[in-house]
């Protein structure tokens, strides 16, 4: 039987029931998208549609949004040390005064959680 152009193309079918369905959307690798890239993934279906409908028409979609997840987890975690050891955030300074060390921290935490923000998942 000679190829559709569709098959050219590298196409597949699926048989459901007496049909056979195009698979438009290309199977894709199922990966763990943690928090960054469900956040990135909320922004682009809301703020870039178009971004968002050739990543998923692409079957690219997941593999993006793990990348973002892994870039902004790298991002934050450098953040934190650097900002942590700039402002004398030290162990010693947790074994001496816990709250004041939680508190910095959590400064600290908050401000690279806010970079992270502005520089890869709303951008």
């Amino acid at each position: 039987m000679k190829k559709t152009i569709f098959e050219q193309m590298g196409g597949t079918y699926t048989k459901v029931g007496d049909y056979y369905l195009p698979n438009l959307i290309p199977a894709e690798e199922e990966t763990e998208i943690g928090l960054w890239g469900q956040r990135h993934l909320r922004y682009i279906k809301q703020h870039r549609k178009v971004r968002y409908t050739n990543l998923l028409t692409s079957g690219k979609l997941n593999g993006y949004l793990a990348d973002i997840d892994k870039q902004a987890e790298d991002m934050l975690f450098r953040l934190v040390k650097q900002m942590a050891e700039r402002e004398g955030v030290t162990e010693q300074l947790k074994a001496d005064n816990q709250m004041e060390w939680v508190a910095r921290m959590n400064n600290i935490r908050s401000r690279a959680t806010e970079i992270v923000n502005h520089d890869i998942i709303y951008n």
